[in-house]
């Protein structure tokens, strides 16, 4: 890879976990212990719309440089996103017995974020 590629993927690596970070904080000024697993699924979510758009912008349609795809999609989406949070999320909830939950935070996660990353490719598609 380039020096300039490293640099893309640490710039937007940096700029995705400072945006994760926020968002975590906003979830933990609510003070509410039962909302551990909102920031994780509201990542995703973000990720997953981004995801389509820029999908859609730099591999599709070539409107963006290949640098953005490394930069959005390998250093701020890799940094932002993660499904290593998202499995400890469930475990938490499979230990504490909220069984019907982590069901339907682990289905509505998958699925949500489905059609996050669809609607992102179809809203860019759609504006250009």
């Amino acid at each position: 890879m380039q020096a300039t590629h490293w640099i893309a993927v640490a710039a937007g690596g940096a700029l995705g976990a400072i945006l994760r970070a926020f968002i975590y904080e906003l979830f933990v000024l609510t003070r509410n212990p039962h909302l551990h697993h909102y920031p994780t699924l509201t990542v995703n979510l973000v990720g997953s719309i981004i995801m389509g758009g820029c999908w859609y912008l730099v591999v599709e349609k070539a409107m963006l440089p290949p640098t953005w795809k490394i930069f959005v999609m390998t250093g701020f989406l890799g940094a932002l996103t993660t499904f290593s949070t998202f499995s400890l999320d469930l475990m938490r909830l499979l230990h504490s017995d909220q069984f019907l939950t982590a069901l339907v935070y682990g289905v509505s996660s998958v699925l949500v974020c489905l059609l996050g990353t669809w609607l992102g490719y179809q809203g860019i598609r759609w504006a250009l």
